[in-house]
């Protein structure tokens, strides 16, 4: 599976400053552009240059070009991968030069990726191999490896085979992946420490981690400072996971009793909520001061001897607040805490200096031991504020789709963090640079409702010119608040990235639409054959994935999906599969039994968008059977059952039609679509019934 190989410099202080994720995407641009004869020459650079990330806006295409003949005197020399990556990083540090900003790294890849490349000093690694032994002392492959001494390099070195960071996905959010497909064994050849990166990695994006500029490579190569952070969002994310009040309804009582400020209290943030309960304890006890972080608010470890003898009051320690040293002072306060049976993760040299990833993951514990909140809640208000079951996993799937993209603004709640439109602007700014003038933009805060409208009806105008569905939508519907509008949206968005429209401009012909292969692509799923309930048992999704990849499905697991047991046991294994594969896709199981159209859309999105880069990549522009683009399985893969009789619509059909399609230059997105409805309407749908699936001999 060549598009998760890691991508190799031979001059090491090159790579050092790409991650896998960049190299594989230059590369991938890099090749786009060879001649008949396989060359790129010098001339050939401007008009990708002048597209890159960080020169779209600094440079015109003659500027690149006088740029690079002070390095190249003759532009029609050959110039090979390195020599682009070189004179790539020379425009960058000219754009810097030319932005005035010395604070900028040299090279934008640094950049993207801030939420993860944080120092982490030997406290804070401690503390994730305390929590790993903790939560994963037991388990039954690794326990033979734990526990892990946190003042070695056991972590990284245990990391590079991808078992352990997918199981403390599990630990963090149950269920995430199915266990069956993780390669577990002594010894991993790099096909499968791959494939467990590749699902590690598409796991946490999928729990809300920002892994931007992450490769499998990456973690293979054990960088401490991108695995730290990826554990560190990992641990975070199952420390706050039932600050909320669906989880503890009991977090009520923080809110005054107007709905205003139970609204506000739903669309918090987990850290912020943890901070609501902290200052709500605190002035029960007196303590004059509102804390406002978990670190210079701490250092003094006042407000912790407050918020312990609030909440057990039983093992108050009256010399506590009486200690004059901050440091004595936190001593006791972790005292206090060990004998309330609350983890201790952190020194008290780590309060006194404010580290604030160990003491939000202290506080954290604090509440999971004893919230001290009333069990009498009025849990029954709680209930009525949610949303439908469908609603809400529509807007969990896209709330962690934006989360990932690593921009700006991080994402609490779809519904209330898009009314102002900056959000969406981003987003749209995200997959389509360029397309919003910032200029006519308003930032949050903004206090004149008309921005916001403002704003709202620039998403508007851009998401039509892209040719979303959005008849009869208005600005004003998103600022109002509008759920079926604002998922309607999302949907499209959603597919917009999946299709990666940037790299597949390069591989197919669109004639200015940019939309045609998501129509073409919509027209199947809205057919009857995504209409039949017996896709549900999960047989066909896992054909499909099976024809894109034959060896990445193990026949042997899969059941005849009859029951709703064996329904639920297919879609787990189809989810991580597919994210084993490479397809990033943040739907539940309960969408494929239930046949959720929209969320099967992304799914069969995410799967068209990995073939055709795969097949990109390989150096086959237009992805087809007819060409040979489908990979042949090695001599140990799973062959992929045949369940269709010889009159029903098979996927691999399916497949085809797709990939022919859209080379068709001649063909018009109407005439595709009606094209494929009239031929689907002629023809039955699979009957799972009829049709057991073949094991593996």
């Amino acid at each position: 599976m060549s598009s998760y190989t890691g991508v190799h410099i031979s001059d090491q202080s090159l790579q050092s400053h790409f991650t896998q994720v960049e190299l594989r995407s230059l590369r991938t641009k890099f090749q786009a552009i060879k001649n008949q004869n396989g060359k790129v020459t010098v001339e050939d650079l401007p008009p990708l240059m002048v597209k890159l990330k960080g020169l779209t806006s600094m440079f015109k295409e003659d500027e690149i070009r006088a740029i690079l003949t002070e390095s190249y005197s003759d532009p029609t020399n050959e110039i090979d991968f390195e020599g682009f990556l070189r004179a790539y990083l020379n425009l960058q540090g000219r754009a810097t030069e030319k932005s005035g900003n010395s604070k900028q790294a040299s090279s934008f890849l640094k950049a993207t990726t801030t939420t993860l490349l944080h120092t982490i000093g030997e406290s804070e690694k401690a503390l994730y191999v305390i929590h790993i032994n903790s939560y994963l002392g037991d388990d039954p492959f690794l326990k033979q490896f734990l526990p892990l001494d946190p003042a070695s390099n056991d972590l990284f070195n245990l990391a590079k085979d991808g078992v352990l960071l997918c199981k403390l996905i599990n630990v963090a959010v149950p269920g995430t992946i199915d266990e069956r497909t993780i390669n577990t064994k002594r010894v991993l050849n790099p096909w499968e420490r791959n494939e467990n990166h590749t699902l590690c990695l598409n796991s946490a994006k999928a729990i809300g981690c920002t892994v931007v500029n992450i490769g499998t490579q990456d973690l293979v190569e054990g960088r401490p400072h991108l695995l730290l952070g990826l554990i560190s969002q990992i641990i975070k994310i199952q420390l706050l996971a039932d600050l909320s009040l669906k989880k503890t309804p009991q977090l009520l009582e923080l809110a005054e009793d107007s709905s205003t400020d139970i609204e506000e209290l739903m669309g918090l943030a987990p850290e912020k909520v943890l901070l609501k309960w902290m200052n709500f304890h605190l002035k029960k006890g007196g303590y004059e001061k509102t804390v406002t972080n978990f670190s210079s608010d701490l250092k003094d470890a006042k407000a912790y001897a407050y918020l312990l003898n609030v909440l057990a009051p039983e093992y108050c320690n009256p010399a506590t607040l009486d200690a004059k040293d901050p440091m004595d002072r936190a001593k006791l306060v972790l005292d206090h805490a060990e004998r309330m049976n609350c983890r201790r993760y952190l020194r008290p040299e780590d309060i006194v200096e404010g580290v604030s990833n160990l003491n939000l993951a202290f506080v954290a514990q604090i509440f999971h031991q004893r919230n001290g909140l009333s069990t009498n809640s009025n849990i029954s208000f709680a209930e009525m504020m949610t949303d439908d079951v469908q609603t809400s996993r529509e807007e969990r799937c896209f709330r962690l789709w934006i989360n990932s993209l690593g921009i700006t603004t991080y994402v609490n709640n779809v519904f209330e963090d898009v009314r102002n439109g900056w959000l969406l602007l981003e987003v749209l700014d995200k997959i389509s640079p360029g397309s919003v003038n910032w200029k006519h933009a308003t930032k949050p805060p903004i206090k004149m409702p008309f921005r916001k409208v403002e704003n709202c009806n620039q998403v508007i105008k851009i998401g039509r010119h892209m040719k979303f569905s959005l008849v009869n939508v208005a600005g004003n519907d998103i600022v109002q608040g509008n759920k079926k509008l604002i998922l309607g949206n999302d949907t499209d968005l959603v597919l917009e990235l999946l299709l990666a429209l940037e790299e597949l401009e390069i591989a197919l012909p669109r004639e200015g639409d940019i939309m045609s292969n998501f129509v073409i692509l919509r027209s199947i799923i809205h057919a009857k054959v995504c209409q039949d309930k017996g896709l549900s048992s999960g047989i066909v999704l896992l054909e499909l994935l099976s024809a894109v990849e034959p060896r990445v499905v193990n026949w042997n697991l899969v059941t005849k999906g009859v029951s709703d047991d064996e329904k639920r046991l297919n879609a787990t294994y189809i989810i991580s599969v597919a994210r084993k594969l490479g397809c990033s896709i943040f739907l539940l199981p309960d969408d494929i039994m239930e046949v959720n159209q929209k969320m099967i859309l992304t799914l069969a999105a995410s799967i068209m968008y990995y073939s055709l880069q795969k097949a990109l990549e390989d150096g086959d522009p237009c992805p087809s059977p007819a060409n040979g683009s489908t990979y042949t399985g090695t001599p140990d893969a799973s062959p992929a059952p045949s369940i269709m009789g010889e009159d029903e619509i098979s996927i691999s059909s399916l497949s085809g039609d797709i990939s022919s399609l859209m080379i068709d230059d001649a063909a018009s997105d109407i005439t595709v679509s009606s094209q494929l409805d009239n031929q689907l309407e002629n023809e039955e749908p699979p009957s799972m019934e009829e049709s057991p699936v073949k094991s593996e001999g």
